[in-house]
């Protein structure tokens, strides 16, 4: 199977190098960072807090440059991108940001919301065309049409989350970024939140790079797990791998930090 996602030697460093008059301030968050994310796979960067995951997800989107290495993307090198070319990149790869309280523009309908990638990347040709698109894009997130011209704060966290998933949808892309995507949702709604992003998946054949925290969401979303350290990737492999012999101390503790779980169940029911 070819990748859609390729990660080469990644490196990003933040802050000032040192000059007569300043001392350094720079701060190394991701140091020499490589892995590949399979079509219609799942890829998890797992971390704690200031691991670096969340900057290599930035750097993936190409939302941030790279001190150095390479981003790319069906065979295309995302940092050497045009203008143009960039636009064109931002209706193939999507993100769905943790706090769907926050991510979501409170001033725009979610009519507004849906239709507006469509507009920008010419996707539908007719109100009428977007308008139906929309209300598939709710139906296919479990909800209904008829919210679609109200506003994010009449709705749940999950519900907003929801929507943000059929934000992401509706420039149809091949590839989407979850970063931390139920960490500020409760446990019950987090199981749903992953049905559906397992069964969007499976539907639209998408690929994704799930940054987490929680090797217990892990445990049912992905395919490969990359742990990263202070930067760094320090333990990969699959799933069974990972839970069943995990090599470095990083990992055990990881593990033991969540609940005790059935190994007969890993994962949620698509």
């Amino acid at each position: 199977m070819s990748a859609v996602l390729q990660i080469q030697n990644l490196k990003k460093v933040f802050g000032q190098k040192a000059s007569l008059l300043r001392p350094s301030s720079e701060k190394l968050a991701v140091n020499d960072v490589s892995f590949e994310v399979e079509t219609g796979k799942t890829v998890a960067l797992v971390g704690e807090s200031g691991s670096g995951k969340s900057t290599v997800g930035l750097m993936a989107l190409g939302l941030l440059a790279p001190t150095s290495g390479k981003v790319i993307f069906d065979g295309t090198s995302v940092t050497d991108l045009n203008a143009k070319d960039r636009l064109a990149l931002r209706r193939k790869i999507q993100v769905v940001f943790q706090d769907p309280y926050g991510s979501l523009n409170g001033r725009m309908t979610i009519r507004e919301m849906l239709t507006e990638g469509m507009i920008i990347h010419k996707l539908a040709n007719t109100p009428a065309e977007r308008e139906e698109r929309a209300a598939k894009l709710l139906s296919d997130v479990g909800m209904v049409p008829e919210t679609l011209d109200r506003y994010p704060h009449e709705f749940s966290g999950g519900q907003r989350q929801r929507i943000a998933i059929a934000r992401a949808l509706s420039v149809q892309p091949k590839f989407i970024v979850l970063d931390e995507p139920t960490s500020a949702l409760d446990v019950s709604v987090q199981s749903q939140v992953l049905n559906l992003l397992r069964r969007l998946q499976r539907d639209n054949g998408l690929s994704y790079l799930f940054v987490t925290h929680n090797l217990s969401v892990v445990e049912y979303m992905a395919d490969y797990v990359c742990v990263m350290s202070r930067g760094s990737i320090v333990e990969r492999g699959t799933i069974e791998s990972i839970f069943d012999s995990p090599q470095q101390e990083y990992t055990k503790q990881l593990l033991r930090s969540i609940p005790s779980t059935d190994p007969t169940a890993r994962r949620l029911g698509a």
